[in-house]
Formats: structure tokens, C-alpha cells, sequence
């Protein structure tokens, strides 16, 4: 089980956490994330101004994982969805490959099509199984209730993903969670999206729209959010305080990545999975499940 880790931007600059706790686990789990280099932003951010260039962004990406002869693993669900949709395209339209080549040429890169595309978390499921990841369980999450956000690009646009997963009905972040012990939460208009998508355009809309997610969360009797998605990780965690005090409301909801988690299950250490990193503090949470002062 050997990917090339795709880590693009936000990540590096805002989510160390999530790369860390993620090569932890995936260390765990047998799984060899290979790093490189020389890859690049995904094409998403130029994507609705400018669809071509996003596009060569991207297909520069799948060439360079495809001359190391890897597929990507992804963290970022915006990322996953670029290059995802970007690997689908040019499977499927010849014409658009061979222009794609010319361009790429110009850099001394060639794409034959051959990439696949998959987040973290489909990599788990559909590599690793769940059977493999129950049994690195060693600490108890019983007590854990978590609420999980997909968020927009884990799931859409759903005809790229090979899984089938219904984006209306998901279910594949819950199977995670309960394979490591933790309780999944229901809770109301559970796929809504973070508002990360217009924070830039219209704050107050945006904080908004991660309150009326929190709101949910709290009502539903959540201790803690799972995300897969660093931006949404931003919407949640980072502006929590902000939302409380905006709007004068209380959540004290720590906000963790899958990853993290996972690892906590599996026995791995604050510092090891970046849980001192969250902005919303996690010591209260992580010394009633693990002991770990």
C-alpha cells in the first residue's frame, strides 16, 4: 500500500496537525505515504476564474505521481475533488489529454492517464479495511461522541469517485469511527456546507453558516467534531471563538481530523497527532479518554 501524499497548500501553512496525525497513523496501519517534492498547488483557487490553467495545475500534479509510478493520497478534500476531477477528464476525452501533453511537454512532464485519486479516508476504507484497522485499537473511545462533517468535495461531484458512495446518504467517515470505538452523533442537516467556500467574499455570512453546524452539534450532545477537510477544520476550529463571540454563544467543541481520532484509538500521543496544535483545546477530552496529562 504505497501513495505519493499530496498535501497542498493550507495544509502545510495551517493544518500541520493533520499531516502529522495522519502519517501517524498511517505508519499504524502499514500504509507508505511517499512525498513529492516538486508537487505543486492543486489548480483549485484558479478554478473558477481560470478552468485551463486550473487544469494544467492539476494534470502537472498526476504527471509527476504518475512518473514515480503512484497513485495520490490526499488530505484535503478540495484538493481531492481538483485533481480527481482532472484525472477523470482526461481519461475520458483524448483530445483534451493530447493538448494537455503539449503542455506539459514545455516543463518535460507526459501524462498518460493512468492516476487514480483518492482522499485518506477512502484509501482506509477501500486499502487498509476496516477489519486491519480495528484490530490497532488499543485505548477505549466508547465514551467519545462525535458528530462527523463531510463537508461539499469529500463527496461531490460524485460521478468522479469510483466508490459510488451516495453524497446524500454517506456513511463512510461513521464506519471509521465506529471500527475504532467511537460514537458516531446524528444530527440535523448534517451535509450543509462549513461556509469556508465564501468566508473570503462575505464574513457574516460564512460564520454564520458554521454556527447553525454548531448549533446542531451541541444540541445533538456531540463532545467533539470529526473533519476531513482543513478549511472546514478553519471554519470550525479556528473560528470557533470567533462565532461565540459574534453571536454570544458557548460551544467548547474541539474539532479533531479523522487521523486524530484514529490515533487516539490506536494509542498515539498528544504531541504525535498534533492535538496541542487545535485551537479549540483538546486536554480535557484527550486526559478522560487516554489518561495522557
Amino acid at each position: 500500500m504505497k501513495y505519493a501524499l499530496f498535501l497542498g497548500c493550507t495544509i502545510p501553512a495551517r493544518s500541520r496537525n493533520y499531516e502529522m496525525s495522519a502519517r501517524g497513523v498511517a505508519g499504524r496501519l502499514g500504509l507508505d505515504l511517499v512525498d513529492i517534492p516538486d508537487f505543486s498547488c492543486c489548480g483549485f483557487p484558479l478554478k473558477s476564474s481560470d478552468g485551463k490553467k486550473a487544469g494544467l495545475l492539476a494534470a502537472r500534479n498526476l504527471a509527476l505521481a504518475e512518473s514515480k509510478g503512484l497513485s495520490i493520497c490526499t488530505l484535503c478534500s478540495a484538493c481531492t475533488s481538483m485533481l480527481a476531477e482532472e484525472a477523470h477528464r482526461l481519461g475520458r476525452d483524448s483530445a483534451l489529454l493530447d493538448e494537455t501533453n503539449r503542455e506539459l511537454a514545455k516543463v518535460g512532464l507526459s501524462y498518460g492517464g493512468d492516476v487514480k485519486v483518492k482522499h485518506f479516508a477512502r484509501v482506509l476504507l477501500d486499502e487498509v479495511g476496516l477489519d486491519r484497522i480495528r484490530e490497532a485499537v488499543s485505548v477505549n473511545l466508547k465514551d467519545l461522541a462525535v458528530a462527523t462533517h463531510y463537508g461539499c468535495h469529500y463527496l461531490k461531484p460524485s460521478e468522479i469517485y469510483e466508490e459510488g458512495e451516495d453524497p446524500e446518504n454517506p456513511s463512510s467517515l461513521e464506519e471509521i469511527m465506529e471500527a475504532v470505538g467511537a460514537r458516531s452523533v446524528p444530527y440535523d442537516r448534517q451535509k450543509d456546507c462549513c461556509g469556508g467556500a465564501v468566508l473570503v467574499a462575505h464574513e457574516q455570512t460564512a460564520l454564520e453558516m458554521a454556527k447553525q453546524k454548531l448549533d446542531r452539534v451541541k444540541a445533538a450532545g456531540a463532545r467533539a467534531m470529526n473533519v476531513v477537510c482543513p478549511f472546514c477544520s478553519v471554519m470550525y476550529d479556528d473560528n470557533q471563538k470567533s462565532i461565540e463571540g459574534r453571536f454570544d454563544v458557548s460551544y467548547e467543541i474541539p474539532v479533531l481530523f479523522l487521523p486524530q481520532i484514529m490515533g487516539l484509538a490506536m494509542g498515539l500521543g498528544r504531541k504525535e497527532l498534533g492535538l496541542n496544535m487545535n485551537v479549540v483545546k483538546t486536554k480535557k477530552l484527550t486526559e478522560e479518554i487516554t489518561g495522557e496529562k
